[in-house]
């Protein structure tokens, strides 16, 4: 993961935590640095994390920021090869009937009307 600066101008300290507004709930949120920038989101350094005030009436929410980034364990190996292991395995085994192919049932000009497959009343 690419080290971010903090969004703040002037600011040349790196990114630690991630500003998400949630307008419609009048919430500010502050978490770990996300894994990318997002637009609406701001990378905020330490110093300007800490001094950071919302409008009146909002709310902020602080979520734990990780010393160090996101660590991996061992458990997440073993997760990622499993999920990796299932779907080798699963590879070219016959599965469910193919559904048929789809029915044009009228035509208008260039356009068509296609028949839903699971609609056995037409």
């Amino acid at each position: 993961m690419k080290q971010r600066q903090c969004s703040r101008t002037g600011c040349q300290q790196m990114a630690v935590a991630t500003l998400t507004y949630a307008y419609a709930d009048r919430a500010a949120v502050v978490g770990p640095l996300a894994l990318r920038h997002e637009p609406g989101s701001h990378d905020l350094c330490r110093d300007h994390c800490a001094g950071l005030s919302t409008p009146r009436g909002w709310e902020l929410i602080r979520l734990p920021l990780e010393e160090g980034g996101p660590a991996h364990t061992h458990d997440d190996l073993l997760a990622l090869a499993d999920a990796v292991r299932e779907v080798g395995f699963s590879w070219g085994e016959p599965g469910p009937p193919a559904a048929s192919e789809p029915q044009l049932t009228r035509r208008k000009g260039h356009l068509g009307v296609v028949a839903d497959p699971a609609d056995r009343s037409r």
